[in-house]
């Protein structure tokens, strides 16, 4: 409640500092950069999806609730608890038993949520060089692996149960991976370079 009262000046919605910086900046770069004539074509961040799997939720099931809390932590939403599809018997995993959780960031949310992971939470990675720049699907989708979620300053170190490994899945409009490469590129993400 708070933080929609702080989120409203004088009547006018604020507009997160990495929505305006693209916006402002990267949008005109990327219609520059591949020619796009229609603003439609632009590429832009649509959605940002959290998933942190664990395997062993399915034997001990306050390791389950504990990610979930931090999730939500990190996040600022609720996440989902997601079921495994089908039985596996080499995992004695049956079907339907919760083995991790998940959640989906949209407008306002996810531009705060990039703005923090690229400024606050990849620099306290230890010895961090770059996220990999080779991680696209194909189709303009950016996906990356984080071994430890403890890099969020939202997680209470003193009351975590162990570090948790974390995806982060950053879903474009791009049709290609070069202009999604791009985009993020411009956002500030800070890839490898070749």
């Amino acid at each position: 409640m708070a933080e929609k009262k702080q989120e409203q000046t004088n009547g006018h919605r604020v507009i997160p500092r990495l929505r305006q910086r693209y916006l402002d900046e990267v949008r005109p770069k990327l219609a520059e950069e591949f020619g796009l004539g229609n603003p439609m074509q632009i590429p832009r961040v649509d959605k940002v999806v959290l998933n942190m799997g664990l395997g062993e939720a399915s034997r001990n099931i306050k390791i389950l609730e504990s990610a979930v809390v931090e999730l939500a932590a990190i996040a600022g939403q609720q996440p989902v608890v997601t079921r495994a599809k089908k039985s596996i018997a080499a995992f004695k995993l049956r079907e339907g038993m919760p083995i991790g959780c998940c959640v989906t960031l949209r407008r306002e949310r996810m531009w705060y949520f990039l703005d923090r992971l690229i400024s606050v939470a990849l620099p306290r990675v230890r010895d961090f060089r770059g996220v990999p720049a080779k991680s696209f699907d194909g189709r303009g989708s950016y996906t990356l692996g984080i071994r430890d979620h403890l890099i969020f300053p939202e997680v209470d170190q003193s009351k975590t149960d162990g570090s948790k490994g974390m995806n982060v899945t950053i879903v474009t409009s791009a049709p290609n991976d070069e202009q999604a490469r791009f985009l993020l590129r411009e956002l500030g993400l800070p890839m490898i370079r070749r």
